[in-house]
């Protein structure tokens, strides 16, 4: 960071505070004033909004790292720019009509008060615990790598950049929101948008100028660079990517307070669905902005003009080594703009469920005045968890970032299946609803709990299932990734504990006779020995896992696509059969279903289409669709 650097951060902080003041000096009277910005949001502040709450840590670090390790396979995901569509289209006339505050607040009214209740603390939890501590987090790690400082010195003592740099981004972020509420969230949004663009859009110029160009990338990543993997991969299987991820994102995208806020505060129908429609656009560059640039970084790795200690330091290694001065302050303010924004929305709506979802229970009587200061207290409530968090955070972090992926697929079924079921089935009944949603949620903290148990066990067993696949289409370009890999298995300290010494030793052996033998030579038989060796290794490793822990582990070891698709049909026949046994829905309940809509509203909603809306929602298709065809 030079001069220039820390002017063009001064700067940027100077518009976010002049931001900040102008919505605070318009004061908020009454919750819609605070929690959905009056209800007045433009489609620019509400695309933008979207995006900048989307875009935290788990791009900047997460993605960035899983291009490095596993090139495009997590793009699925960032692909799902057509659920966003279906937000625009669907949800936006369907969650106006009913006039509703939160997610849970369509359950109860759909359903009942418990459904509301589950909803609701499965979201804060998921929030405070999942959300907000990976954002602070990665956030502590990313500019520890970018400022290269170990400590600084505070009245004599000596406190970890970390600890500096991840308190004071939760404590600003904290202050903004409790004081400026969902204007102050959108609003910097427009602010932190483009400067995240732009720094980004800059990284990955200079980082393929330094590579040698995109065809560089491609040779080096080579097979990562495919987009659907075999059946049998054992990472992103097709089938368990395309079902994963489609349910995971009609959850994140559709249902989920989080972003679902950002089109309820819209201040019509039209505007909500153009806002949603550009968040479409601005969502189909973190592909390009953040997972290209861990594919570049891995590539300047491999040829020796980067060095990346761990793939989630990707994207700060090349921020601190390849840009130019001046450069490096606008990627940084992105890195700020990014992880103050996602915090931003995580705070103003876990505050929001709980002023809606609890606190009006207990005093449905008092003032809106009353309402906006509790929601406030409710925010800095949020950002003190959010801080007594990161401890917690700096000795399991790595383990919770890995598993973050994992904890979305495992809530995602039952919200998606109560959902979609309760929209677009009228048959679907209150205890169905209710008991759905437990039965889904109880066997997915389940999962989780054997994931905690057995992940490193499961893992394990992934790893030689990898480089199995790997060797079958190994090359001199790609066998130093896999050499890499093997490498990785000898030197794992905890292989002992899995597995016991003996296991521990012929492991070790076997896997260093490999690795020599592939660096060697790379010939058919070499390659042949090799897989006879690891699938060796990898069935008598299994079958101590088996004998000692049984079904548990087969459990465990399930792909996670595939278990997320299996939990999702659990939830979709349990509400299907509790409900056809249990009392239908009262006509006040079908109300909030989508065919209630009257002749009346659906002429609202046609009269709000414009041609635009229709063919920049045809263009963003046509550019995801060519995305597939290109990276097939």
């Amino acid at each position: 960071m030079g001069t220039i650097d820390w002017i063009v951060v001064g700067i940027f902080f100077l518009g976010l505070i002049g931001i900040i003041i102008y919505v605070v000096m318009q004061k908020e009277e009454t919750t819609q004033d605070y929690f959905l910005a009056g209800k007045d949001a433009g489609w620019l502040s509400i695309g933008s909004s979207i995006f900048a709450s989307n875009i935290g840590s788990e791009h900047l670090v997460g993605l960035a790292g899983a291009g490095f390790i596993s090139g495009m396979a997590m793009a699925h995901w960032e692909m799902q720019a057509w659920m966003i569509l279906i937000l625009g289209w669907v949800f936006v006339p369907f969650y106006d009509r009913i006039k509703i505050f939160t997610m849970p607040e369509f359950l109860e009214r759909r359903f009942s008060s418990g459904s509301r209740t589950v909803l609701s603390v499965i979201s804060l939890v998921s929030y405070i615990l999942t959300k907000v501590a990976v954002t602070v987090y990665a956030g502590g790690v990313v500019f520890k790598t970018v400022f290269n400082i170990d400590f600084i010195v505070i009245f004599g003592a000596n406190i970890d950049f970390f600890w500096f740099s991840a308190v004071g981004l939760v404590i600003i972020t904290g202050l903004y929101t409790i004081f400026g509420g969902m204007k102050a969230v959108m609003y910097t949004s427009i602010l932190q948008t483009p400067v995240l663009l732009i720094g980004s859009i800059v990284i990955v110029i200079v980082g393929l100028d330094k590579v040698g160009g995109w065809s560089e990338v491609e040779r080096i990543v080579g097979p990562n660079l495919k987009l659907m993997r075999s059946t049998a991969d054992p990472d992103f299987p097709w089938l368990g990517v395309m079902m994963g991820s489609a349910i995971i994102g009609f959850w994140y995208w559709c249902t989920d307070q989080f972003i679902v806020q950002r089109v309820l505060s819209g201040r019509n129908r039209s505007e909500a669905r153009k806002g949603a429609i550009f968040a479409g656009y601005l969502k189909l560059l973190p592909v390009f902005l953040f997972l290209v640039p861990g594919m570049i970084a891995y590539a300047l790795n491999q040829k020796g003009l980067l060095t990346v200690e761990s793939s989630d330091s990707a994207f700060a290694s090349m921020v601190k080594n390849l840009l130019p001065v001046g450069f490096t302050g606008v990627v940084v303010c992105g890195l700020l703009a990014a992880l103050m924004s996602s915090l931003a929305s995580l705070f103003n709506s876990s505050a929001m469920l709980f002023v809606e979802d609890f606190y009006k229970k207990m005093k449905p009587n008092a003032t809106e005045f009353h309402y906006v200061k509790v929601g406030r207290i409710a925010t800095a409530s949020v950002v003190i968890l959010g801080i007594a968090w990161i401890p917690v955070m700096l000795g399991l972090g790595k383990v919770l970032y890995e598993y973050l992926q994992a904890v979305q697929s495992l809530l995602a079924p039952a919200i998606a299946a109560v959902f979609l079921l309760g929209v677009f089935w009228g048959k679907t009944s209150s205890k169905g609803a209710f008991w759905g949603m437990i039965i889904g949620f109880v066997i997915g903290m389940f999962r989780l709990g054997l994931n905690v148990i057995y992940g490193a066990k499961a893992g394990l067993i992934t790893s030689f299932d990898r480089y199995l696949v790997q060797l079958t289409h190994v090359t001199e370009t790609t066998k130093a990734q896999i050499i890499d890999g093997l490498k990785g298995i000898i030197a794992n300290d905890k292989l002992e504990s899995l597995v016991g010494s003996e296991m521990t030793s012929q492991i070790k052996t076997q896997v260093a006779g490999v690795v020599d033998n592939i660096s060697a030579n790379i010939s058919s038989e070499t390659i042949n020995q090799a897989t006879l060796t690891l699938v060796q290794l990898r069935h008598s490793t299994e079958a101590i896992f088996l004998s000692n822990n049984g079904w548990l582990y087969q459990i465990a070891a399930i792909n996670w696509l595939y278990f997320c698709a299996i939990l999702f049909l659990i939830s979709i026949f349990a509400i299907v059969g509790i409900s056809l046994i249990t009392t239908k829905p009262s006509k006040e309940q079908l109300e909030f279903t989508y065919q209630a809509a009257s002749e009346e509203d659906k002429a609202i909603t046609k009269a709000s289409i414009t041609k635009w809306d229709i063919v920049n929602t045809v263009i963003i298709l046509a550019i995801i669709i060519g995305f597939y065809f290109y990276f097939w």
